[in-house]
């Protein structure tokens, strides 16, 4: 009986959202623009439900606002700076660490991004 409780338990555990998994917070963010320049700031996850959320950046001296999501490994966000719309895709890694490649709609190539959990 006990091994039958401790595995509806863990069926239990298993079956959170993936949002709901610990990605709210605030991050420090180093990045790179098409270019290669480098850039850092501050990006804070808010989540909104079980399986979305709100980010906002403070990037070399300019913010931005979008909406995310996360799926698994994956996390992604929809962003607006400015007059501009744009898309990150990151992989979650296993010490929080979000590693991900940006792009902005019309544009040709991409930055990276990697956000770190502040502690």
């Amino acid at each position: 009986m006990r091994t039958f409780i401790l595995s509806l338990a863990m069926l239990g555990i298993a079956s959170i959202p993936a949002a709901a998994q610990s990605i709210g917070g605030t991050y420090t963010v180093a990045g790179t623009n098409f270019d290669g320049s480098k850039y850092g700031g501050e990006a804070t996850i808010t989540l909104t439900s079980d399986t979305t959320c709100t980010i906002h950046w403070e990037t070399g001296g300019s913010s931005s606002d979008g909406i995310c999501m996360r799926n698994d490994d994956a996390f992604s966000a929809g962003y607006a700076m400015g007059k501009e719309i744009g898309l990150v895709v990151y992989k979650v890694e296993e010490d929080g660490t979000l590693s991900g490649l940006w792009t902005i709609a019309g544009k040709n190539g991409n930055g990276t991004e990697t956000l770190t959990p502040k502690k």
